[in-house]
């Protein structure tokens, strides 16, 4: 009657057990360095062209957006404020972590899944490496240092494309833009804009190597598993956002 939840069951299961020996992993011998700063360029480096457009476009629609709001109040100089918390509570971490899981989980899951069907895993548990700490866990780490700094970047540069439509469209000095903008954070918005992208961090990188690594099928089956990784990547990061979200407003309303 309840076969159907059997498969569900099983893969959560597995990903705990992953995700378990993943944190492990990072206090035990041998640690690969050299993997870590590897995947540090391609998964940061390698995705800051478009966390940049991404944050830039961002800061552009907020700004267009509130001030024609504010305008019919006459609080348009309150843009700059509404466009810092904006970017640093909500679109800098969720935007900046569905890029990079459009990117990067779904790169882990087919350079993983490739490596799975043409027995490249278990040649390596044949010679004694442990896959998970070889090719888990230093994505892991890289993950979990880089999207914070990428959202950070991509905060900046959205509240600069907010500037831009300021001192362009919406006739506001820089110093007022920019003196709004700064006392409009709190350090309870600074936490959330670091802490949701940490936490996403850990989700996009277990969940594309999860994927990676249960591929089956040939070149078929790495296509399949990128996809789900993709899609379970971004469904987890929303879902995380409004949980985090959550803790943090009651958090600031206690």
């Amino acid at each position: 009657m309840l076969d159907f939840l059997k498969e569900p069951v099983s893969a959560v299961q597995d990903f705990l057990v992953l995700t378990g020996q993943a944190i492990r992993n990072i206090v035990r011998q041998p640690h690969y360095a050299d993997d870590v700063f590897l995947q540090m360029d391609d998964i940061g480096v390698g995705s800051l062209l478009i966390v940049v457009l991404t944050g830039f476009f961002a800061g552009v629609v907020m700004a267009l957006q509130m001030s024609r709001a504010l305008s019919t109040y006459g609080q348009i100089s309150k843009t700059g404020t509404l466009v810092s918390i904006t970017l640093v509570r909500e679109l800098g971490p969720v935007l900046t972590a569905l890029m990079m899981a459009g990117r990067n989980a779904t790169g882990i899951a087919s350079e993983l899944g490739s490596m799975k069907v043409t027995e490249q895993i278990d040649a390596m548990r044949a010679l004694g490496t442990d896959p998970v700490q070889k090719l888990v866990t230093p994505r892991l780490e890289a993950t979990s240092v880089m999207l914070p700094l990428l959202t950070i970047i991509s905060d900046f540069v959205g509240m600069f494309g907010g500037w831009i439509i300021a001192i362009a469209f919406l006739n506001l000095g820089s110093r007022l833009y920019w003196s709004t903008v700064w006392r409009a954070l709190e350090w309870n918005d600074v936490a959330q804009g670091l802490l949701k992208p940490f936490v996403f961090a850990i989700v996009i990188s277990l969940i594309g190597c999860f994927y990676g690594l249960r591929a089956t099928g040939g070149t078929q089956g790495v296509g399949r598993s990128t996809t789900q990784a993709m899609v379970a990547s971004a469904v987890l990061i929303l879902l995380l956002d409004v949980l985090l979200t959550k803790i943090f407003v009651a958090a600031g309303s206690s």
